[in-house]
């Protein structure tokens, strides 16, 4: 039997792409001889759909869509992915759910057991999981079909009590489909091949996973669909960050007749989940997460130009670097907006940088406009000492000036701040946390300045003085960031603790951080949870980034 994994970029909600893309696939497999074609989970709407599952108009385009994708299963057998209304009266309204189509018609519709309800998933809220399971039957084979999640419970999992493969072996089933929708970050790769592994390794199948593919708002999805023969060698992995369709000859016996591709070394709990902050794990495909995430937050939105502060300082450089290579340097505007504070050296960087890359970029000094303030808030201010009012209102000024200007000529602001600000509240509302994309709100530092070196690899694009001079908001008389934050060396490793990692802070002393610094470290994070609610969507490639995958209350006593 011949089966192609079809891995594919979709729309939430947009029907009529996700729809062709499918039935493009569908005849590319059919005419290379393809007798079966699986797709994504929820392809046909795209994941995750969230609250549009509750518009009984999305499900009725839903419907639509696999009511045309059949018509083109003739010749060839179908499995795709999307949400199955729940006739009975019990439960939620809605199933996950993968077709069977064949002959143009539906053969089979397998619903998801185990429902994911942490970080950026909550399914729980609106399906119902499956309480009965069927393999499927089809050209003389029987075909175990599973969906997402259900690959890593492995009947383990004492939050689900039917685990689908653990009834569908006793079938016996001839090998297995998953159809996953399984987001990137820079811990999952490895752990995801573990996962699958582990399932061929008990269950003595061969399998055939196939993941979605790109960004929807903050969430990536890498691909790297995967498929590995019945003695568990790795026979395929589809492109990471691209659309990809490939087929596999499944032999009778089991075996699948392509060269093993890649040596399975054993992955420790280590490699899968790092105790400890390692901010140079995986930065190549943090990188192509980023690029992606900004690409198609623009493409989808219909969006084509964006605009950013270019500071000289690395957060501002990394980030037009990364949106250069997304969108072509030639949509990429930075603005240079030196106040009185700023050096000149921070002017000639970002000039530098701009030139580098080839994109254009304005001069605008804030001086005249940062003093019209303080003119006008003078019989308010008297003659109070400089404080962060000050400070902040040189950062509003600056939010100010690239608003007006995206405004006025359809650009979308890409924000630059990083996680360490985001999580000690080292930013300003309405200032330099303005934007509508958030590009390294879910990296830490330390891992900008690897981001940096990885960008400069072949050659200098990031001006060296960018990298090596000492981060400074320069809103005041040789400001520092170091004057109000512990040095990112730690800061970054103690906040991955907290944040990454889940651990309090007597765990986290024990770890051999100075107690009176982790107290402080952890009451700013948890105080600044008020900003982190207003801030923008922010690209996903951790395990546990700001937004939807965090939330906690911001009125709270832990830690304040």
């Amino acid at each position: 039997m011949k089966i192609f994994l079809a891995q594919q970029n979709y729309h939430v909600g947009n029907f009529e792409s996700n729809t062709a893309k499918i039935i493009q696939a569908i005849e590319v497999a059919k005419a290379g001889g393809g007798d079966l074609v699986i797709f994504s989970e929820l392809s046909v709407c795209a994941y995750p759909p969230r609250d549009f599952l509750y518009f009984k108009d999305f499900i009725d385009k839903c419907y639509a869509a696999i009511d045309l994708i059949k018509t083109h299963a003739r010749g060839i057998a179908v499995l795709v992915g999307g949400p199955h209304r729940n006739t009975s009266v019990m439960g939620k309204d809605l199933f996950n759910a993968a077709y069977f189509l064949e002959e143009g018609e539906i053969k089979q519709v397998i619903h998801k057991t185990c429902l994911p309800t942490y970080d950026v998933f909550d399914e729980d809220r609106y399906f119902e999981p499956a309480t009965d399971w069927k393999v499927v039957e089809y050209k003389d084979k029987r075909i175990a079909v599973t969906i997402c999640e259900d690959i890593w419970n492995l009947g383990n999992n004492p939050l689900y009590t039917d685990c689908p493969m653990d009834n569908l072996i006793q079938q016996e089933p001839d090998f297995m489909v998953n159809l996953s929708a399984s987001p990137f970050d820079y811990t999952h790769d490895e752990d995801r091949k573990v996962a699958v592994k582990a399932n061929v390794l008990k269950y003595g199948l061969p399998m055939f996973y196939c993941n979605g593919v790109g960004s929807q708002t903050e969430v990536v999805f890498d691909g790297t669909s995967l498929v590995f023969d019945k003695d568990a060698n790795l026979r395929g992995k589809l492109r990471s960050f691209a659309e990809d369709l490939q087929g596999f000859k499944l032999e009778e016996d089991g075996s699948i007749n392509v060269p093993v591709i890649e040596a399975f070394h054993q992955i420790s709990d280590k490699d899968m989940n790092p105790a400890a902050l390692e901010p140079a794990l995986h930065i190549e495909q943090v990188y192509q997460a980023l690029v992606m995430g900004i690409k198609d937050y623009f493409n989808k939105m219909g969006f084509t130009k964006a605009i950013l502060g270019s500071s000289g300082g690395i957060d501002s450089a990394v980030t037009l670097a990364l949106a250069c290579e997304a969108l072509g340097a030639e949509n990429v505007l930075s603005v240079l907006l030196p106040s009185e504070y700023s050096t000149l050296h921070s002017v000639d960087d970002a000039e530098a940088l701009s030139k580098n890359l080839n994109s254009p970029y304005h001069i605008i000094p804030i001086k005249d406009i940062y003093v019209s303030f303080l003119l006008a808030l003078k019989p308010q201010f008297k003659d109070l000492p400089f404080s962060v009012a000050e400070e902040n209102i040189q950062s509003r000024t600056r939010g100010n000036l690239l608003m007006a200007i995206a405004n006025k000529f359809g650009y979308i602001l890409l924000n630059t701040s990083n996680k360490s600000e985001l999580s000690t509240g080292y930013g300003t509302l309405y200032g330099d946390m303005a934007g509508g994309i958030g590009v390294l709100g879910d990296c830490y530092k330390l891992q900008i300045y690897e981001l940096a070196k990885f960008i400069n690899r072949d050659k200098e694009i990031i001006p060296v003085n960018i990298i090596s001079k000492a981060p400074s908001a320069e809103l005041r008389p040789g400001q520092k960031d170091s004057d109000s934050l512990p040095p990112y060396e730690v800061l970054d490793k103690i906040l991955y603790q907290y944040i990454e990692q889940t651990k309090g802070p007597d765990e986290i002393k024990t770890l051999g951080y100075d107690a009176a610094l982790v107290d402080r470290i952890l009451k700013m994070v948890n105080t600044n949870e008020y900003k982190r609610n207003q801030f923008c969507p922010i690209i996903r490639v951790s395990p546990k980034a700001f937004g939807v995958g965090r939330r906690l209350p911001i009125v709270a006593k832990y830690l304040s």
